[in-house]
């Protein structure tokens, strides 16, 4: 069977990347990692009021209730476009953990402010996601603490690869809830599979700085782009992506049809999407040269931001380990 996205999907694409190419990201990112954060809240705002901050929040939460690939959609484009800022948290994973519980009165709580937009929350959830991205920003750090869920406190800031991937330690502080269940795993599996897509978005940005290079650079007197063995480069980074994209696509059925093998599909499309946009940023490295390492090119903000992401959520051995233990329970 094909799967194909929809026009609707095929239309909020592409009025998302209009919007955020009209934003101009990189600015935005660098000022997001000198701690300068206007311009990035006004554009986390702006995405709240295009419907992203609300798609995974069902409609009783004043969320649109929309399909996981809708989600998946936003995502790779908020990763095309490297936007800064605890988006997986706020627009996946913690509307995930909040609308697994029990007790819908946290969901109530806190779920319309963050369809809104006017609450940013940060997550932490260990073992994987070990510190709360933004935290000292976050209007309400969710703690996962064994089976209870507290509130956190952003304590000391921790040095990230990416300058514009703010980490803080926390200290746990009131307990919300106990006994959450497998509120918890929700919350993982979301967050894995909107990293996912935010990866997929990253790779093909770094893909497309890299043709609009080639086509550009001239070296023994012709566009570098011409010769074969940069065509051989880029071809294989499209065909990496390309190849990603459909488990990515298909974690995201799953999730909506609560398959039971939903987490291992998820699994599969954060290590596909892994490998193929860390190929994507090596190629676009051998293609441009060391300026491609330079903090004033473009390039970087991608290339740093995508060595981060290839590990958050899980790195790649935790998720082959998840694949490997689904499949010999099912063996």
């Amino acid at each position: 069977m094909r799967f194909t996205l929809s026009t609707e999907q095929v239309d909020f694409a592409a009025s998302l990347r209009t919007m955020l190419a009209d934003a101009k990201t990189p600015d935005t990112i660098r000022a997001w990692g000198a701690g300068e954060l206007d311009a990035g809240r006004a554009l986390l705002g702006r995405l709240a009021d295009a419907g992203v901050m609300g798609l995974g929040i069902a409609e009783e939460f004043g969320g649109l209730g929309a399909h996981p690939v809708d989600t998946v959609v936003a995502f790779v484009e908020i990763g095309r476009a490297g936007v800064p800022g605890p988006l997986v948290e706020s627009a996946a994973a913690i509307p995930a953990l909040l609308q697994a519980l029990p007790d819908s009165s946290l969901a109530q709580k806190w779920l319309p402010g963050i369809a809104e937009g006017t609450t940013l929350a940060s997550l932490v959830l260990s073992p994987s996601v070990p510190r709360a991205l933004d935290g000292d920003i976050a209007d309400v750090i969710f703690h996962v603490d064994g089976d209870a869920l507290r509130t956190g406190d952003a304590t000391t800031q921790v040095a990230s690869v990416d300058a514009a991937r703010r980490l803080f330690e926390t200290q746990p502080s009131d307990v919300l809830t106990e006994d959450i269940g497998a509120a918890a795993d929700s919350a993982f599996d979301h967050g894995a599979l909107a990293c996912a897509a935010q990866l997929h978005g990253a790779g093909q940005a770094v893909l497309d700085l890299s043709t609009e290079y080639v086509r550009n650079r001239v070296q023994f007197g012709r566009p570098i782009g011409q010769f074969q063995a940069i065509k051989h480069h880029l071809a294989d980074a499209k065909v990496h992506l390309d190849m990603a994209a459909p488990l990515l696509h298909g974690a995201a059925v799953a999730v909506a049809a609560d398959s039971p093998t939903a987490s291992r599909a998820i699994s599969a499309a954060k290590v596909a999407c892994g490998d193929a946009t860390y190929l994507a940023s090596r190629k676009a490295l051998q293609v441009h040269g060391a300026i491609g390492y330079t903090a004033e090119y473009d390039l970087s903000l991608w290339l740093t931001k995508i060595r981060a992401l290839v590990t958050a959520w899980g790195t790649p051995t935790v998720h082959r380990a998840r694949i490997a233990e689904s499949l010999r329970a099912t063996s």
